[in-house]
């Protein structure tokens, strides 16, 4: 790892930095490996159920209490970042998301997986927003835009890989809980490092205690462009629950299939066709990509509930690349129209506003489903939740027309 040491101008020899490109490369890297840790045990889940002989509906349990420590810390220091800068809250998240990685590797039962989660959660909600603001205000003057599209990706690519790399795990080693955490525990100490190292992007400002004080922080310019997005996150966020939440039970009972390396390649498509997306609309406009992406979020999620309905894993797999371009789309369009509208010292509370948002649509979501499958049934339960997801979307949709007619004539 290669660094620059800042000039000392008073005698005081200042702690190595790493360059602004490395800086930006690593860290945008560093909150990808922190949603590739969230995702790998997606695909582990189901082996644990075989292990440990617990109830299914425990897997919806064990996969939303990340969302929940996640929901927890976002609200309380999503914040907080703007206070006592980027670095100081990425070095502790990530230490602690270290902790969690330990943890999973020493887990003996389904209880300590869960605390795991939970402390992951916190972890990841913690580093989310700080890194979201971070990556943008690391990034050289050129890279500018791809820092905001970082922003959306490096999420929903990051859960699909790690969903990827556990199921092929879980299909060709003999030990895949502890190769895939013992690897990400490695991951993990690497983005430490680049946090330790990077330069702090913001100074410091009154009113870290209070920050910790539970709330939204939008500022007043952004707020409108917050309430338009909502539903377009909802959408995109609750059909990310569905594959990562629900998907490898599916799979297992509704297409009676049992395999890793098909449970991680479904899981996969979603999420990663949506970084893929985000990174194709690069240069589309933020609003027109926005529409786009959710307008194939709702065609994505037609699709996947006909794939269910009539047994077709191909139908599927098409549905879930349709759905997730539009994840993809949706969520960095939303990112990059909203980004602009905070300033500086506003950024990471207006990114943990939208991440809260996001979260609350991908666990309460699977939560909720995970409590309908004993009574109604898996496919009932899934055929329902795909079609709240074709409504929420399609509110999105004319949401985000309406904002565009707004701001023309605005302008």
């Amino acid at each position: 790892m290669s660094v620059e040491t800042a000039p000392a101008t008073t005698g005081i020899r200042r702690a190595p930095r790493l360059p602004p490109t490395a800086a930006f490369a690593g860290s945008a890297l560093a909150f990808a490996a922190l949603y590739l840790a969230a995702g790998a045990p997606t695909s582990l889940l189901v082996l644990f159920e075989k292990q440990w002989g617990f109830p299914s509906w425990v897997l919806t349990v064990a996969f939303a209490a990340y969302a929940i420590g996640l929901l927890a810390s976002l609200l309380v220091v999503g914040s907080l970042s703007d206070h006592l800068g980027r670095r100081p809250v990425l070095i502790g998240a990530l230490a602690v998301e270290l902790v969690a990685m330990l943890m999973f590797v020493f887990a003996t039962d389904i209880t300590w997986v869960i605390i795991a989660r939970v402390v992951q959660g916190i972890a990841t909600g913690a580093a989310t927003s700080a890194f979201t603001a971070s990556v943008v205000e690391l990034a050289p003057a050129k890279f500018k835009r791809l820092g905001s599209v970082i922003g959306g990706t490096a999420p929903a690519g990051g859960l699909g890989l790690g969903a990827l790399l556990a199921g092929l795990a879980v299909q060709f080693t003999a030990n895949p809980d502890v190769v895939v955490f013992v690897t990400l525990s490695v991951i993990v100490a690497v983005g430490l490092l680049v946090a330790v190292f990077s330069r702090e992007t913001v100074s410091r400002r009154a009113g870290a205690a209070r920050s910790l004080i539970p709330r939204v922080a939008v500022p007043a310019a952004a707020r409108s462009e917050f309430v338009a997005a909502l539903p377009v996150h909802t959408a995109a966020w609750m059909l990310a629950g569905l594959f990562l939440g629900l998907v490898p039970t599916i799979i297992r009972d509704l297409f009676h299939i049992d395999s890793g390396v098909v449970n991680g390649i479904t899981v996969f498509l979603e999420p990663g066709a949506a970084a893929v997306a985000g990174f194709l609309f690069l240069r589309v406009d933020a609003r027109r990509t926005t529409i786009v992406g959710s307008v194939a979020v709702f065609a994505g999620a037609v699709v996947i509930v006909a794939g269910i309905a009539v047994g077709s894993l191909p139908v599927l797999w098409v549905g879930a690349l349709i759905g997730g371009v539009g994840f993809g789309a949706s969520f960095s369009g939303a990112l990059r129209s909203i980004g602009p509208l905070a300033k500086p010292h506003e950024r990471a509370g207006l990114f943990a506003g939208v991440y809260l948002v996001a979260y609350l649509a991908f666990g309460v979501s699977v939560i909720i489903a995970g409590q309908l499958i004993a009574p109604l049934g898996l496919l009932v339960t899934v055929m329902g939740f795909g079609v709240v997801i074709l409504v929420v979307a399609a509110i999105g949709v004319v949401a985000q027309l309406l904002r565009q007619r707004e701001t023309a004539s605005a302008g």
